[in-house]
């Protein structure tokens, strides 16, 4: 089946919306601060992991202020079970008194802010836009990457051509769930060494042709 790209979107937001009726982050968090942090631990990491350790790191330090109190060794030994663990703990800290002394311990809504924060890049700061700010980015990891490239949704090498592309094809309102329908369809369906293209939903308008 030959589909254009706005009739490939309109056919993924009603096969995926059905898949994914309420698509959200997989991240367990309570704020905008907390969604921060366990996106910075998540570089590298599973949802699953991050979620595991933030039960007790949240439970400790709740927010940006109680964050910026402790003791380095003792983030350190919160978030030892992740990847990068000791660059993770040095930049939560960095990033908990940068909030405190700069904004009043509350995250930023504007991009150029929340990436001058030490370890936030633009992928973190798309995520923090996205999710707690309900805001019309796309952030693309892998996932989304490897999907939309498939599928044919974009012709892209690198994560930032894609996000650019996308927002340009995407209606506006349905960005956000967007980012949540490639995302989950990648992990969960479209993964990258054995994508289980048989029971596919987008099989009929995927492109990859090494789906047969």
């Amino acid at each position: 089946m030959t589909s254009t790209v706005s009739e490939k979107i309109s056919y993924i937001r009603e096969a995926l919306g059905t898949v994914y009726p309420e698509p959200k982050s997989e991240l367990l968090y309570d704020s905008p601060f907390q969604l921060l942090i366990a996106t910075i631990l998540a570089a590298q990491a599973t949802d699953r992991q991050v979620n595991i350790l933030t039960r007790e790191l949240f439970r400790v330090c709740p927010d940006a202020k109680s964050m910026s109190t402790m003791d380095p060794e003792t983030i350190t030994g919160l978030v030892r079970s992740i990847n990068y663990f000791n660059n993770k703990a040095k930049n939560i800290l960095a990033v908990s008194r940068k909030l405190v002394e700069e904004y009043n311990g509350a995250v930023p809504d504007s991009r150029e802010a929340l990436e001058s924060l030490p370890g936030v890049g633009r992928k973190t700061a798309n995520v923090v836009l996205s999710n707690a700010f309900r805001l019309p980015v796309m952030p693309v990891d892998t996932h989304v990457h490897r999907v939309s490239n498939r599928i044919g949704l974009v012709n892209t090498t690198k994560p930032e051509e894609t996000e650019t592309a996308l927002v340009n094809v995407i209606p506006e309102a349905w960005i956000i769930d967007f980012h949540h329908y490639l995302l989950l369809h990648g992990r969960y369906t479209c993964k990258a060494k054995k994508p289980s293209c048989a029971g596919c939903v987008l099989r009929e308008i995927c492109d990859w042709p090494e789906k047969n």
